[in-house]
């Protein structure tokens, strides 16, 4: 495909994703990753995917505990079809071992969702085996500790026995500078949420690249855009939550993609995909939209934004995201099509 017209795919895909429908403030923070990035978000982070190894591992990361001080087993529904979604484009462009990695209490409707996207769960020795064959679409998946006495020990046990090729993050909240986690209402979040930014800070530190996406200033990955989220983001300033911090996240990526939903970016990130891989599969479909929406519902992951179970995700109908996937679909149709 000519880069010219590559370079105006993505650029579509970029805009379409930031539309800062829900005032999130997410069009200066797209603004400003992208003059780092020096071209178009969703198209860097496909590259980055497809440059991973045939057969390489892919360390994937999503999941918000939204309710811990009710219960550990209330989990968002912005993250999980996003992630499943990748993990797909993955293991069909690149024969990839993907393990997702979270919290214990969520690894399990987590899991339900990514099988509902086409990749059956089963564990790490079979599912490098099942893609060296190419006979199934698989991942794995893993649980991280909840404290930060434990966290940096798990993320060397765990990168030292997978070396992976890649990280990615989508819609995972990230320890502020003050290493407090917060929501987007500058609540404290860090109660039994899994300590991940320590796998990702330990995989920067070795040079591992890593992919990030989220939508809010308050997710790993968004280190890259700090100044923007403390002008831009309600409680991102300094002082404007109980510790002074803000709610920034502090880490940073290779590669970060803001979206005004995480969904919408990681949607975007596989149409982008399949436009480079010339495969039609890796495309998130408005289908699948559809079906991942129910299943989360099925399994019991909330709207957070109104703390019910639907299918609404960070408050917006389902019919806005499956638009989403279709309009994403239809930037890249004619270039699939050829």
């Amino acid at each position: 495909m000519d880069d010219a017209l590559l370079a105006q795919m993505d650029d579509r895909l970029d805009r379409l994703v930031n539309l800062d429908i829900g005032n999130r403030g997410i069009e200066p923070l797209y603004v400003a990753a992208r003059a780092q990035q020096g071209g178009s978000l969703v198209g860097a982070a496909a590259s980055a995917l497809l440059s991973v190894p045939e057969g390489g591992t892919v360390v994937l990361t999503t999941g918000s505990v939204s309710r811990a001080w009710i219960s550990a087993e209330i989990g968002e529904n912005d993250g999980p079809s996003g992630a499943a979604a990748l993990a797909r484009a993955l293991v069909l462009a690149r024969r990839a071992t993907v393990v997702l990695v979270a919290e214990d209490a969520l690894l399990g409707p987590m899991g339900r969702v990514f099988q509902a996207a086409g990749c059956s769960m089963v564990d790490l020795d079979a599912a490098r085996r099942a893609n060296a064959e190419g006979s199934l679409v698989v991942a794995s998946k893993r649980s991280f500790p909840l404290t930060d006495d434990e966290g940096p020990a798990a993320a060397t046990v765990l990168l030292d026995e997978l070396d992976p090729d890649l990280l990615i993050s989508t819609e995972r909240v990230g320890r502020n500078v003050n290493g407090v986690y917060y929501n987007m209402r500058g609540r404290d979040y860090g109660m039994g949420r899994a300590r991940i930014d320590d796998l990702f800070d330990e995989g920067t530190r070795r040079g591992i690249p890593v992919v990030a996406i989220g939508d809010g200033g308050n997710e790993i990955g968004m280190g890259n855009v700090a100044d923007q989220v403390k002008s831009h983001v309600p409680f991102g300033a300094d002082g404007s939550c109980p510790c002074g911090g803000g709610i920034g996240a502090v880490s940073t990526a290779d590669v970060l993609v803001t979206a005004a939903v995480s969904n919408w970016g990681c949607t975007a990130i596989a149409a982008a995909m399949a436009v480079r891989a010339g495969d039609a599969r890796l495309l998130h479909s408005p289908n699948a939209e559809r079906r991942l929406l129910d299943v989360m519902v099925a399994e019991g992951l909330i709207n957070s934004t109104h703390g019910i179970i639907d299918d609404h995700v960070d408050g917006m109908a389902p019919e806005t995201h499956i638009a989403v996937a279709q309009l994403c679909d239809a930037i890249v149709h004619k270039q699939l099509a050829d």
